[in-house]
């Protein structure tokens, strides 16, 4: 095969091995990428420029030090300039947290040994996507029904984890899913085939967005979500479109966006009416109108999710992530009620919610629930006076190990308010403030994008 030819502004290795630059390429910083290309690089704006299709003062502006005391830089966020600059500078498609490009794939493959399919199998996780590569190959096309039907159960298969799984697993395990289905989807095939790949791109997409924003990639989040929304575009798929705007509704929910938040429900009631996606936008909007003290909001809004599902049919896989399983109503209701002050019906739907997410033998399948039920009973005892139950149910979801970041420190500082302001000169409420500060500060840290 022949060599793809570089362009004018090839980041040269020994650029390419600085740490810097690979942090900027991480968070996808392109400015600072243009401006250490410069320094270490000697290569110049115009060459950058022509290689990726902006004007030089264009590249000079998104390079400049933010420190310089003209604000701050702009940022590239579409997704195809992202593609543009990545290929333009010939970034290796890993560094960005995308697949490997269609230039790096003129190399040489390397020779590996074929593995036991039965151990594939049984590992899971990456292997789903190998066995759909040896399905493939056994039909000696550039994809077949029986590599599509695998890669459908893998996505099934991970969605269905996403309530206890590790975040950093699953996390793996998409990224790995996205770098198998977007190389397919070079290969030959049918038009029938090809929106197929691409409807699994589009829920691969939509379960990173939410694996990343629990794991606090807020920035890599969106970029995913804007992802699944422009292939439910593409592939003319309701269904993927309207849980893009869930997910940024919720994304606008724990960052306090109410209009914002409203406006995605709106979205997502426009791209799809049939599934139960409806169900969970009619959720967040009885939550965003708990945040903004409108009770009646939030009863009409329960009342008509509740009604919408109650028409639907009872699901095979109540756990899967994409799927509104009846007993997560507890947990709306739950946070609804919280927050208009209604602390015996709150409590009476966290001690649901909780016997719900444990399993028969004490394992608990929904840690994340069960986690937010707790900060619930603790909100609800810190109103009545009992602050060592508050700090004792804070503490254990604090210490959860399948946490949602934002969705979690989002009900642990309603908690942290109440004892502040009911116990100020309490130690425990002290020592709890200081375990909320401590997870905030951990959640921020620089995280591939991807």
């Amino acid at each position: 095969m022949t060599t793809t030819a570089p362009t004018p502004a090839a980041l040269p290795p020994h650029v390419l091995e600085r740490a810097d630059v690979r942090s900027a390429i991480a968070n996808h910083d392109f400015g600072e990428v243009f401006r250490l290309a410069k320094i270490h690089g000697n290569v110049s704006y115009a060459k950058i420029a022509e290689a990726v299709g902006y004007k030089s003062e264009h590249i000079g502006k998104m390079a400049r030090p933010e420190t310089d005391g003209k604000g701050v830089r702009p940022r590239i966020i579409q997704f195809h300039k992202i593609l543009e600059v990545v290929d333009g500078l010939r970034i290796p498609g890993h560094l960005a947290g995308l697949a490997p490009r269609p230039w790096e794939l003129d190399r040489p493959a390397r020779t590996t040994q074929p593995e036991d399919p039965s151990a594939l199998i049984a590992q899971g996780g990456a292997g789903i996507w190998d066995i759909a590569e040896m399905l493939r190959r056994t039909e000696m096309s550039s994809i077949n029904s029986a590599a599509l039907e695998s890669i459908e159960q893998g996505i099934d298969q991970l969605a269905r984890a996403y309530p206890y799984a590790d975040a950093d697993y699953l996390h793996e395990r998409t990224r790995n899913g996205l770098q198998y289905v977007t190389k397919q989807l070079e290969g030959r095939m049918t038009l029938r085939q090809h929106r197929e790949l691409l409807v699994d791109t589009g829920w691969l997409f939509l379960l990173n967005a939410c694996v990343q924003y629990d794991r606090g990639q807020r920035e890599a989040a969106n970029l995913s979500k804007a992802a699944a929304l422009r292939i439910g575009e593409e592939a003319g798929h309701g269904e993927i479109k309207a849980w893009a705007w869930e997910i940024e509704a919720w994304f606008a929910l724990t960052q306090s966006r109410w209009q914002d938040m409203l406006n995605a429900v709106e979205a997502g009631h426009m791209a799809d009416q049939t599934h139960s996606v409806g169900v969970q936008l009619y959720a967040h909007k009885a939550r965003a109108a708990a945040r903004m003290g409108d009770g009646r909001l939030v009863r009409d809004s329960l009342d008509a999710g509740r009604a919408r599902l109650d028409r639907l049919p009872k699901p095979d896989h109540p756990e899967h992530h994409f799927i509104i399983d009846p007993d997560k109503w507890d947990f709306y209701e739950m946070d609804a009620y919280r927050l208009l002050g209604d602390d015996e019906r709150a409590a009476a739907h966290s001690r649901s919610v909780i016997r719900i997410s444990t399993g028969p033998d004490g394992t608990e399948i929904s840690p994340m629930r069960a986690a937010e039920a707790r900060l619930t009973l603790g909100v609800a005892a810190a109103r009545m006076g009992e602050i060592e139950d508050a700090i004792g149910m804070g503490t254990k979801a604090l210490e959860a190990d399948r946490k949602s970041l934002p969705s979690l420190l989002l009900v642990a500082d309603e908690l942290d308010k109440e004892l502040r302001s009911r116990y100020p000169r309490e130690a425990a409420s002290r020592d709890f403030h200081e375990q909320v500060m401590t997870i905030k500060r951990g959640a921020v840290s620089p995280e591939l994008p991807f």
